[in-house]
């Protein structure tokens, strides 16, 4: 029996009691369908199949890799397409650090800042700078030239977070002014709204760092931040847990046609729901927790496959009792 979109939709008829579309039309249920797919699977059953790995390649001197709107690039819509990020990580087959604490990683590796005077000082009129950053190359989202006018107001240029600047770390600076900054050789241009004050410092404040093969991956924020900064094309992967792929023509099946009648009592669950029909709702629960388990089961067998970490996990040489264990108590 083939498990499709067209086969899904007839049962969840026959379950809602609604075999006419002028009772609830083909769009309705496929809408119900999708979304229990694409909203209630991934995240009630955290499934084995559903968790792939997620392979990406970076940039000479891009640490920073986020969730985007850019068709083709491989985090496009990352925060909607996976439902999380999990270790292991590897950098051209190393294995790399994983952190999800912001603290632990800025710990280890800190983003001190390197403050430097511009070379001259606001003489009360002029508003336009340029000049150089000696300490390269520049850590990106982490520039900032700052002074104050003649009211001892703060006056800041930032390439980063939390400012008006549209994409954080793109080498333009916003705040009270507009300014370019170039990673690599340091050269800027500074246009401040009001004069720093006559005799007052403009400086810098950047984190310079060395480029070279990243070891550490911090995950916050359905972003990647490494460390070291790349210097060159590497490739990295981790593991993801994928959401699934919707329905959308009658031939479509379901990521594993053994979800078919799990996914058709779903969307039948949440029908009832919508029609305040709780009674309908509790009918069918049984079954439903019933195709539940179904589901999970293939991934709670392929699971218990896996024995748990200990300290012997990785002891791979081959014995009489095995894969690098002892039958009489210990590692050989």
């Amino acid at each position: 029996m083939a498990a499709t979109l067209l086969t899904i939709r007839d049962k969840v008829r026959r379950l809602t009691r609604s075999p006419s579309i002028s009772q609830l039309s083909d769009a309705d249920i496929n809408d119900y369908i999708n979304t229990f797919i694409l909203y209630d699977i991934p995240n009630q059953l955290r499934l084995f199949n559903l968790r792939k790995t997620f392979t990406f390649y970076t940039k000479p001197n891009i640490g920073w890799y986020q969730s985007n709107t850019i068709v083709g690039d491989p985090f496009y819509d990352f925060k909607n397409l996976y439902i999380s990020a999990e270790q292991p990580a590897y950098c051209a087959g190393y294995p790399m650090f994983w952190s999800q604490s912001r603290e632990q990683f800025y710990n280890i590796y800190p983003e001190i800042n390197t403050i430097l005077s511009i070379g001259t000082v606001g003489d009360g009129t002029g508003v336009n700078f340029t000049g150089t950053v000696n300490a390269v190359p520049l850590l990106r989202t982490k520039v900032t030239f700052v002074s104050k006018d003649a009211s001892n107001n703060p006056l800041y240029l930032t390439d980063g977070f939390g400012t008006t600047n549209p994409t954080p770390g793109d080498g333009l600076l916003y705040g009270t002014g507009t300014g370019t900054i170039d990673y690599l050789t340091g050269v800027f241009s500074l246009t401040f709204s009001t004069p720093p004050a006559a005799g007052a410092a403009i400086n810098s404040e950047t984190v310079p760092y060395t480029a070279s093969r990243p070891n550490a991956l911090l995950y916050f924020n359905d972003a990647i931040n490494l460390r070291p900064i790349p210097d060159q094309v590497y490739q990295v992967n981790f593991e993801v847990y994928n959401r699934p792929t919707s329905l959308l023509v009658n031939g479509d099946i379901p990521e594993l046609e053994q979800w078919w009648q799990y996914i058709a009592y779903g969307a039948s669950k949440k029908i009832f729901e919508d029609r305040s029909d709780l009674d309908s709702v509790n009918l069918i629960m049984p079954e439903y927790k019933v195709q539940e388990r179904l589901v999970l089961r293939r991934t709670i067998v392929d699971m218990t496959k896996e024995r748990a970490s200990t300290i012997y996990t990785e002891q791979t040489g081959i014995g009489a009792g095995g894969f690098g264990w002892n039958p009489m108590g210990g590692p050989f």
